[in-house]
């Protein structure tokens, strides 16, 4: 009798996890890795879940794969160590046990790390290895990304008619986290031909029976379920879960009343855990009829608060648009600061843009700043937010706060790394990349949160974008463009160009795409100032010509302004031709000199306008 034959008048008991239980025996290394260098410790442990009660086992090869396994340099050993994986359950089951080839997820928070060709590589190797061993079947579990899991079944099921377990990880009750009902997503993979679908990680029991109430029994596929232990507890440094095995005894009936054929446990299980459920379930059959609960009515999202003024991606699609960034002060006093920003919005710039912390050095909020500036003199504010200082949940957070006091135009970037600014040992988060980000925001602007899960609202996000033009290939630098656009982005700023060449060569780069750009621009201030941002600065580089400009009055600091003003109109005069955006980068809180350039640009306008009026 096999997996599936069984499942037709049974209920099976899967394992706990592995790796809780070898952590708790002081092990922090690549679990994967031990089925080649402890192999007695991996079978005692599926011997012991076994014991138990379990009928069906999984494999050591949860991050098995090529993306994990080079981490630990142990990436040419993708069939080894799967291979001895199946080898080591093959000894402990010994015809008692079936054996599920177990294949993780890779796709974690930062979505486009891994393009799914990379992805299609990496699981195809994995599952060579381990249907190459003859396993009893597959179990695709730790899926948070129904893309990846759809992809990677798909693959699946054509190489095989072994009996294939496809799991998808939740957020939140319900819902993955690209806003699909977990229902959905089921009977998605039921029609790419998965023979047990379900969930598992993340959710304990609870919250897992709370999302399998809405899910009918499926047409020809059967329901499983490998809940977490608990919610975790960070105790110490490590994280702790803490459930009563008697509670899992309890919550084995429940899941067998929503039609679970196929129970085990996940993060923090144990082999005792396994034995409650076993015990729970001994002689009991599968239902055949489940009453579902009917889903909730899905929650409306309302629509963001009508705004009088347009944002700037469709303001520069019509006419000419001047922002400039005036950077938040490092010390406390915005005196200069405020005096700065009445100044450039007499001119009329479209925007103040206020970066976040630039150069990774801590400065005043700019949210502050902004709230103070949109409220004191109604300049439309553009805030800045990287990835480097929040956390997913503090993201998050944030742009619900933004959107809360009105402040609709972002510009999402990575961020410069902590260890370039003033507190080096300081954490980079990361959580996301720029890509990420602007997918987040993006989401946001549909009504949903990471999670999928409804804000109650859309959000009105304006997503500007970072461009960094000065690179050796800039072929390669427009491709990011062309997939910050897939991601959601409507327009880009880029960062300070200082060659007229250049700017020409950028317009012919980009012409096609359908997002508009603003060209950065920022005036030199002095000799040591150029050498710094050529040397220095991340993204930025000035020719030869510039800098030996700027060399020539090194001694007269008036003269250097000057002479940075005039390269900065002619830099201004080269992007006028080309672009209708103006980036204009204020130097040391030197605002007069943006003041001056904004009144130059403006001049040109004016001109342009009279002009065309003749």
């Amino acid at each position: 009798m096999g997996l599936l034959d069984d499942l037709q008048t049974n209920i099976l008991i899967a394992d706990g996890a592995m790796g809780t239980l070898l952590y708790s025996y002081g092990i922090d290394r690549c679990f994967e890795e031990l089925n080649l260098s402890n192999r007695e410790q991996i079978l005692r442990i599926h011997q012991a879940y076994i014991e138990a009660g379990a009928n069906v086992i999984q494999t050591n090869t949860y991050g098995a794969n090529y993306v994990k396994l080079a981490r630990y340099g142990l990436e040419d050993e993708v069939k080894k160590i799967n291979e001895a994986a199946v080898q080591i359950a093959k000894e402990a089951a010994k015809d008692r046990a079936y054996i599920l080839g177990t294949i993780g997820g890779l796709r974690t928070l930062n979505k486009n790390t891994l393009t799914i060709d990379e992805i299609k590589r990496t699981f195809r190797e994995q599952l060579y290895a381990l249907l190459h061993s003859d396993v009893d079947g597959l179990l695709l579990e730790t899926y948070y990304d129904l893309e990846e899991l759809t992809t990677v079944l798909a693959i699946a099921r054509k190489e095989t008619d072994k009996p294939i377990i496809a799991h998808v990880s939740l957020h939140e009750v319900g819902v993955l986290q690209d806003g699909t009902h977990v229902s959905e997503a089921l009977k998605q993979l039921e029609a790419l031909g998965a023979d047990v679908v379900g969930l598992n990680c993340r959710l304990g029991p609870y919250h897992m029976l709370r999302s399998l109430e809405e899910v009918p029994l499926p047409t020809s596929a059967f329901l499983s379920v490998y809940p977490n232990a608990s919610l975790p507890e960070y105790r110490d440094g490590r994280l702790v879960y803490e459930t009563n095995p008697g509670y899992f005894k309890e919550t084995a009936l429940s899941f067998r009343e929503q039609g679970a054929r196929l129970i085990g446990g996940c993060c923090g299980t144990t082999p005792k855990h396994i034995a409650a459920i076993a015990e729970a379930l001994r002689g009991l059959k599968p239902i055949v009829h489940k009453q579902v609960k009917q889903q909730k009515e899905a929650i409306v999202v309302q629509e963001p608060p009508y705004e009088s003024d347009p944002p700037l991606h469709e303001i520069v699609r019509k006419r000419r648009s001047v922002i400039v960034e005036l950077d938040p002060p490092k010390k406390l006093g915005i005196q200069k600061f405020l005096a700065g920003a009445k100044a450039l919005h007499e001119v009329g710039i479209d925007s103040l843009t206020l970066a976040d912390n630039s150069l990774a050095t801590p400065r005043i909020s700019n949210v502050a700043l902004g709230t103070i500036i949109k409220e004191k003199f109604g300049i439309r504010p553009l805030i800045h937010i990287t990835c480097r200082d929040r956390n997913l949940i503090g993201l998050q957070s944030h742009l619900m706060g933004l959107h809360t006091l009105g402040m609709n135009h972002v510009l999402a970037v990575t961020g410069d790394p902590s260890k370039i600014g003033d507190f080096p040992g300081a954490t980079s988060v990361y959580d996301l990349s720029s890509f990420d980000l602007i997918q987040l925001i993006r989401q946001f602007n549909e009504g949903l949160s990471y999670s999928g899960k409804p804000l109650g609202q859309k959000t009105n996000f304006s997503i500007a974008a970072a461009f960094n033009p000065n690179v050796r290939h800039l072929d390669k630098a427009v491709q990011r463009l062309e997939k910050k656009i897939q991601c959601g982005a409507h327009y880009f700023i880029s960062q300070p160009l200082y060659c007229e060449k250049q700017i020409e060569q950028v317009y012919e780069a980009t012409k096609h795409l359908s997002a508009p750009i603003y060209i950065g621009i920022m005036p030199l201030t002095s000799a040591r100032n150029a050498d710094f941002l050529h040397h220095e600065v991340p993204g930025i580089t000035l020719s030869d010509d510039i800098r030996a400009r700027m060399a020539a009055c090194a001694n007269d600091p008036l003269q250097s302004a000057r002479e940075g003003i005039a390269i900065a109109k002619s830099l201004i005069d080269a992007a006028f031709e080309l672009f209708n955006g103006i980036y204009l980068i204020t130097p040391f809180l030197r605002y007069e000199m943006t003041v001056e350039l904004a009144n130059y640009i403006y001049e040109k306008a004016r001109a342009e306008r009279k002009l065309s009026n003749v």
